[in-house]
């Protein structure tokens, strides 16, 4: 249970570098981005989300120093982070500033494509980031966004809601339910789009699996303290999260040890929408 001791400062170096790990995780919908983002000579890009520099950098690279490619993320250790491997490379044609999405601190149609990783995740006001995204995009410019949607970790959920249901936490349900559906479905993520007047091109839906040895190793990896377990902890009234989370990783060892691994399912949208 020490992962629940655990804490990731995000102003620390060390969670910084630590990061690097999580483009495991992002390569997944990175690649999916880079099998499908429109890629020509002496473009305009801007990444938003960009966190300590993936795919920024890897744009910049594949599209090389006719074109000009800009990140943009409010954390400034990534941002630092990200910036040392810009000069590390020498990427000329590379930049990222710290700033907050919903206010780019750019003009009116300024680039002819915006990208952003997982990005759609993590931002508190989604509908004010893809406006803003709208407005400094150029017309026809796109936007190509990747996301992990509805039905991710089914099968740590359905764990999560047994448990719940073993020590008399049904009320919590709804919340539970809350957690594994607010990073939305093909439709939300098309309803935010077209509500911020851009048309919709394009929808590749993929699927990979996000395997562990069992429950322990899935609770104690880095990505789950910093991307997830906050979120499923706080469902939960604080004197019982040591037991339910107990029980959790004692179903999920169960399972792995059924099924030689643990196993959890992990959609991945690819969505373009045109300007």
């Amino acid at each position: 249970m020490s992962y629940l001791q655990k804490n990731y400062p995000l102003d620390d170096p060390g969670t910084v570098a630590a990061c690097d790990e999580i483009s495991i995780w992002s390569s997944h919908f990175g690649k999916l981005l880079l099998e499908h983002v429109p890629m020509r000579k002496g473009m305009r890009v801007l990444d938003v989300g960009t966190g300590p520099g993936f795919p920024l950098i890897e744009l910049a690279m594949r599209f090389g120093p006719a074109s000009r490619v800009s990140g943009i993320d409010p954390w400034q250790a990534a941002v630092e982070k990200a910036q040392w491997k810009i000069d590390f490379l020498g990427l000329a044609n590379a930049d990222i500033t710290c700033a907050d999405a919903a206010q780019l601190p750019y003009p009116d149609k300024t680039f002819d494509l915006v990208t952003s990783n997982l990005g759609i995740n993590n931002f508190d006001n989604p509908q004010q980031v893809v406006q803003e995204c709208y407005r400094v995009m150029k017309p026809s410019g796109r936007l190509c966004l990747t996301t992990n949607v509805d039905g991710h970790f089914r099968e740590f959920y359905a764990v999560y809601e047994t448990v719940l249901k073993d020590v008399g936490l049904e009320e919590i349900l709804p919340k539970l339910k809350a957690q594994e559906l607010h990073r939305g479905t093909d439709e939300t993520i098309r309803e935010l789009l077209e509500d911020a007047r851009f048309s919709v091109v394009k929808i590749v839906r993929d699927r990979f699996a996000w395997r562990f040895a069992d429950g322990t190793a899935l609770l104690n990896h880095f990505l789950i303290g910093i991307g997830f377990l906050e979120g499923w902890r706080s469902i939960l009234p604080k004197e019982k999260e040591e037991e339910v989370f107990k029980l959790i990783e004692k179903k999920l060892n169960e399972q792995a040890e059924w099924d030689g691994e643990l196993k959890l399912t992990v959609p991945a949208l690819y969505v373009e929408a045109v300007k």
